[in-house]
């Protein structure tokens, strides 16, 4: 029995519409799949999101040349510095849930800090290197985190939320930052499976009422938007936006009564992929396509603020 679990961490990254594009990487991760062999992470279900993006990151990584490593993406980063960045923001996941963290010692906190220190670290290695290290920080993050219930408790740059939240964050940014990747090397990716964007997608939606008061919103006490997220892996949630609002997916057998018929102020329709995108910093929320039914006023906010925990 083969139980090397690589062919199923790079299923998500093999979805794509019946017309492959001249550039996709389609073909290149099929081959990747079939040919690699060294021991990948065990998934449980919820760290599934995180690991499909870290392999479809892998799988693009395997095709770059070495003059792609230099080229820059995002923030001015090349694409080692880019590789740094994301190594160091799982480190701190790492750190916060006792998996092993690799490169020097975290010496604080803080993403952007720790980024610097990382990339300072990476700018002396071969790219090769940088990437090794960040697949295997990632893969052991992934063991560590399937013996683990996913409400275990974590605090990550002083923001406590359950562990599942936290790797859903960084299976978003290693989303984001694939993309980016993609862009600069001009290859186009497939989507992540459904399956992965739903989780991604209720994270997003359950962050909104968090991003409003952090950008200066307050709601009142009643006041809420339904957002419905179209295409694959998406779906409708209905998001209190009060300081103790917390968003419901509805038609989710755990919401709880009612969900499926609260009334809402708003309601908001648009892409799931875009919505996330949108909350991880991509996109200006003034020309983002959505279609608004009432108060247009509140879903504008809503959408303004959308991304206000982004980082780079």
């Amino acid at each position: 029995m083969n139980d090397d679990p690589t062919p199923r961490l790079y299923l998500d990254a093999l979805e794509e519409t019946a017309e492959t594009p001249r550039t996709s990487l389609r073909p290149l991760l099929l081959t990747a799949a079939r040919a690699r062999r060294r021991p990948a992470a065990a998934v449980s279900g919820w760290t599934a999101p995180y690991a499909g993006r870290i392999a479809a990151m892998d799988a693009l990584l395997g095709q770059v040349g070495e003059d792609d490593w230099h080229k820059e993406t995002v923030e001015g980063w090349t694409l080692q510095e880019l590789l740094a960045h994301l190594a160091a923001k799982d480190g701190l996941v790492a750190l916060a849930v006792g998996a092993p963290v690799l490169g020097p010692p975290v010496t604080v906190d803080e993403a952007l800090a720790r980024t610097a220190e990382l990339q300072e670290h990476e700018r002396r290695r071969a790219p090769g290197q940088t990437r090794r290290d960040w697949r295997t920080q990632a893969d052991a993050l992934c063991r560590h985190l399937a013996a683990l219930p996913p409400d275990t408790p974590a605090s990550v740059g002083g923001f406590p939320m359950p562990a599942v939240d936290h790797i859903l964050a960084r299976a978003l940014e290693t989303w984001l930052h694939t993309a980016d990747a993609a862009g600069a090397v001009g290859v186009t990716l497939p989507q992540p499976v459904p399956e992965h964007i739903t989780p991604t997608a209720d994270l997003c939606a359950r962050l909104m009422p968090l991003t409003m008061r952090v950008s200066g919103h307050t709601v009142a006490e009643g006041r809420a938007v339904r957002l419905v997220l179209t295409g694959p892996g998406g779906g409708r949630w209905h998001v209190p936006l009060h300081r103790h609002g917390k968003a419901v997916r509805e038609g989710d057998v755990n919401a709880g009564a009612g969900a499926g018929g609260a009334p809402a102020d708003a309601t908001i329709t648009c892409d799931v992929a875009e919505f996330c995108f949108l909350v991880g910093g991509r996109g200006e929320a003034d020309t983002f396509a959505a279609e608004v039914e009432g108060d247009s006023g509140l879903a504008r906010d809503l959408l303004r603020a959308a991304p206000a925990l982004s980082g780079p």
